[in-house]
């Protein structure tokens, strides 16, 4: 658990770069860098390893639904990372995140609700913390 990050896909396959704006989905598979912007979901190919970057300038309007997410720019969305998800210093995430890990920085922001093991946002039960007498 400590010390130990999951083995994933670690080349990146294709990039979005810095100044570029996509309107529309993608899908895909592999690796992907995204330093631009994209209006629209960003999910990654059913049953395949996948791995996005979303780089400190970056920016993604709309559901993010990929096995291994590295966040250090905003997400204005849904994020579900099935197996990691690495929240950096400058991450912005509006929007509800579920995942199986997580690995959260100092400065990182979630406005949203977080769901850890389910992988599937809104899933999870509320639970009340009830405080000790003391």
């Amino acid at each position: 658990m400590f010390g130990r990050k999951p083995s994933t896909q670690k080349r990146i396959d294709s990039l979005i770069g810095a100044g570029t704006v996509v309107r529309g989905d993608i899908v895909f598979d592999g690796g992907l860098r995204i330093d631009g912007q994209v209006a629209g979901n960003v999910t990654a190919t059913e049953g395949k390893p996948a791995t996005l970057v979303v780089s400190e300038q970056a920016r993604i309007d709309g559901k993010v639904e990929v096995s291994h997410v590295v966040i250090n720019g905003q997400v204005h969305g849904p994020v579900t990372a099935a197996d990691y998800l690495e929240l950096q210093p400058k991450a912005r995430v509006v929007g509800d995140v579920a995942y199986k890990t997580l690995e959260m920085h100092v400065g990182a922001v979630v406005q949203g609700r977080l769901d850890p093991g389910s992988a599937e946002p809104g899933s999870a039960a509320v639970v009340e913390l009830k405080r000790s007498g003391k």
